[in-house]
């Protein structure tokens, strides 16, 4: 299972270290949003964490609570969005009908992503009367071991307690693989490997005190591998002394290319042609 937090502004330096998933509240009722919800979402994304986001659910308005939380969470593909479900302050609560309504108008707003439901113990069993909780259930059991919550429905988070003054949770999942696989979050681009040179392909003819087109690109690559001194203006179709000096010094370094038995070898060859091409052009 992962390890989880829910934070509030009552936490305004929340412990993250060892969290899988932080869920953040991001409003409540029509018109109050966490002041410190852009700094803890920071936190978290920065510190690799899965995120989620839970709205304080009131009585009444259940559609323009909805575009409120939806507009403070503000969430990003993969983020998940909870209904939070339990007594005011004022010791009011959201009917069951006005929670199912609440689910359904998040899920309007944002079909593409996870909508779930967080309620306690005696709200699931005394006031629920549908078990609906839309993409999941988030149980509040703090008596228990975590992972172990009283609930015969199947349910994807629990709160089982208070550890440093902010509530802990874990969430039904094998691996954080598993959580970005059912939450949606995106899966990173995969870098597009770089475009492997492919020298010209070695021209008939070319060969030192004969006249060839492929001349002038033979000096062009002992230029730019600077085996070579030479401006556009005396580029020539001759393979002539010049050429054959660029091609003897790119032999003085690459020997390998050399023909057998030859010291003084000037002639470049088809492998000789493709490495000194690939030098010059192929490697960034």
């Amino acid at each position: 299972m992962l390890k989880a937090i829910d934070i509030s502004s009552l936490q305004a330096h929340p412990d993250m270290d060892g969290v899988d998933v932080v869920l953040i509240k991001a409003s409540e009722g029509r018109t109050y949003s966490n002041p410190r919800r852009d700094a803890q979402e920071k936190a978290a994304r920065g510190g690799g964490k899965q995120v989620g986001w839970y709205h304080f659910l009131w009585p009444g308005d259940i559609q323009a609570q909805a575009a409120w939380f939806v507009r403070c969470a503000d969430p990003q593909p993969g983020d998940v969005l909870a209904c939070d479900w339990e007594t005011t302050l004022d010791h009011t609560a959201a009917s069951c009908a006005e929670k199912d309504a609440f689910l359904a108008a998040v899920k309007r707003l944002c079909p593409h992503l996870r909508v779930i439901l967080y309620c306690n113990l005696d709200f699931w069993k005394r006031r629920d009367s549908t078990s609906e909780c839309g993409d999941g259930l988030w149980i509040a059991d703090p008596d228990v071991p975590a992972g172990k919550p009283r609930v015969k429905h199947s349910w994807v988070i629990h709160q089982y307690g208070i550890r440093g003054g902010q509530d802990v949770d874990v969430c039904n999942f094998a691996s954080v693989q598993a959580w970005k696989e059912w939450a949606g979050v995106p899966a990173a681009p995969k870098p597009t490997p770089p475009k492997q040179y492919v020298p010209p392909a070695f021209p008939k003819g070319l060969a030192p005190g004969k006249s060839s087109p492929s001349a002038k690109p033979l000096q062009r690559a002992l230029r730019a591998a600077h085996f070579m001194e030479i401006v556009d203006g005396d580029l020539s179709d001759t393979y002539g002394r010049r050429t054959q000096d660029g091609v003897g010094r790119f032999y003085v370094k690459h020997p390998e290319f050399r023909s057998k038995g030859q010291p003084h070898d000037t002639a470049i060859g088809p492998k000789g042609w493709a490495f000194l091409f690939t030098l010059a052009y192929g490697r960034k």
